[in-house]
């Protein structure tokens, strides 16, 4: 059922800037942590910082998008909610464990840039068969890990989307100028959300997802503006964010575009879109042992 009669629209900014500290601070600067804190303060046999940092996170996340989606106009789904967010943090968990010993991995030689088989400290195992095992390891923290992290987190912003939306009544031109004035913390917010989810779409591989994600946001819009629909502010400020995001790795994309090395690692993936920790691994150490 509707609540719109209660609602009275105004931005989250509060929520926006939540989400926007968690994922640079405990996402993006997960691997950042962990180059940056001396290795004997987390031995390799233990978490290190960035795995406590990655449990804080799906700690996190959970409560801030029920906070967000209790707060939009019309009611949504909670069963729903809840069977996404079980998925969200098994899927995140997966990860954890995975991005833990890939880290791991990479203190000892490996080569991010680099299919599995490619590296040089895999093609030294033996046995053989032990670089099917790292494989492995590889499907679950890059693949299945991020898709059951990454599918019900857009699934949830999808339901805050269709949930933004609430009926045109405005009639007079300066109603509808004041009503779409934005504050300064809009803008800013939205450089800050969309250009952590550049990196989010780009380091996960999940570029096609959060592509069909921005298309099925901007279907529901034009669907929602023929039935005499508008979005509130916070509708806006996430549909922004997200052609903000296809933009920025749209660029990012032409950039590397002819790398032949990194178009190596990514010639089974549905479309080329290179990893920024995988062009670190590539050019970035190369820059900074100069």
């Amino acid at each position: 059922m509707p609540k719109t009669s209660e609602y009275v629209e105004k931005f989250h900014w509060h929520l926006w800037l939540l989400f926007a500290l968690e994922n640079w601070i405990l996402d993006f600067g997960r691997p950042i942590a962990m180059l940056i804190f001396p290795l004997e303060w987390f031995p390799l046999n233990y978490p290190s910082v960035g795995d406590y940092f990655h449990m804080l996170y799906n700690i996190l996340t959970p409560y801030y998008l029920e906070r967000l989606i209790n707060k939009s106009p019309m009611k949504f789904n909670r069963s729903l909610f809840h069977i996404l967010m079980t998925i969200f943090v098994m899927g995140a968990s997966i990860h954890l464990v995975g991005d833990s010993i890939n880290h791991r991995l990479v203190l000892n030689g490996y080569q991010l840039h680099l299919s599995v088989r490619e590296n040089p400290i895999m093609q030294k195992l033996e046995p053989k068969s032990l670089v099917e095992s790292f494989e492995l390891l590889y499907f679950y923290d890059e693949v299945l890990g991020h898709y059951m992290w990454y599918i019900p987190y857009f699934m949830c912003f999808l339901l805050f989307f269709n949930s933004s939306f609430i009926p045109d009544q405005r009639k007079k031109s300066n109603e509808i100028n004041k009503s779409s004035s934005l504050p300064k913390s809009y803008w800013i917010l939205a450089l800050l959300n969309s250009t952590y989810y550049w990196y989010l779409a780009t380091e996960g591989q999940i570029t096609p997802l959060f592509v069909l994600c921005t298309i099925i946001m901007t279907i529901i819009y034009i669907i929602r503006r023929i039935k005499h629909n508008r979005m509130d502010i916070n509708g806006h400020f996430l549909l922004l964010t997200f052609h903000l995001t296809i933009v920025f790795v749209s660029l990012w994309t032409v950039l590397f575009w002819n790398d032949e090395i990194l178009r190596k690692k990514y010639e089974d993936s549905l479309i080329y879109v290179p990893e920024p920790w995988s062009v670190y691994s590539l050019y970035g150490k190369k820059l900074f042992l100069v």
